[in-house]
């Protein structure tokens, strides 16, 4: 049954996998799932380039960096971010079907950007995604809540998606 559930979602579009993650990352799924069923200030270590903004967006869009580099950023970004958050999870978290459920909506958008190689985007968003890829940059790592990751991830989604995709709020 998840083999078929997996097929359809793969099967759908870009503005349509976009609407489901919505649907998943409401304020109140964030947090019950990525505050609620944490310890009191918990923190995550991330690399400093998978914390990406709104403002990220805006100055990357001042530099003419194309729409779908922007969008080949975004998903390589949110995919590791949901990957550092699932690595501190224990099999039986309850947060953890949540997880695997936004990894697999990811995944199926991963599908769509299958297309992109770093080299065919803007260099400056190829440069990010390698580092966000990168052994070395942990290092740089910083410690961020996980609602706050998902948060971002929303935020920097519906920028992104909203015009093309009508992203509606919430």
């Amino acid at each position: 049954v998840l083999a078929v559930v997996a097929l359809e979602v793969a099967a759908l579009g870009e503005c349509e996998i976009t609407r489901l993650l919505q649907d998943k990352l409401h304020y109140e799924m964030r947090l019950q799932y990525m505050k609620h069923n944490f310890p009191l200030d918990y923190t995550v270590r991330v690399q400093y380039e998978e914390v990406l903004r709104p403002s990220n967006i805006t100055r990357l869009r001042d530099a003419a960096v194309s729409e779908a580099a922007l969008r080949y950023l975004w998903f390589h970004v949110s995919s590791q971010a949901l990957l550092r958050i699932r690595q501190v999870l224990p099999e039986r978290h309850p947060s953890r079907a949540y997880t695997q459920e936004l990894c697999r909506l990811l995944d199926a958008l991963g599908h769509q950007y299958g297309a992109y190689r770093q080299r065919d985007v803007d260099a400056v968003v190829a440069d990010v995604v390698k580092q966000v890829h990168s052994v070395e940059a942990e290092r740089r790592a910083k410690a961020v809540r996980p609602k706050a990751l998902l948060d971002n991830c929303l935020k920097v989604m519906r920028m992104l998606f909203g015009g093309p995709c009508e992203c509606r709020g919430g």
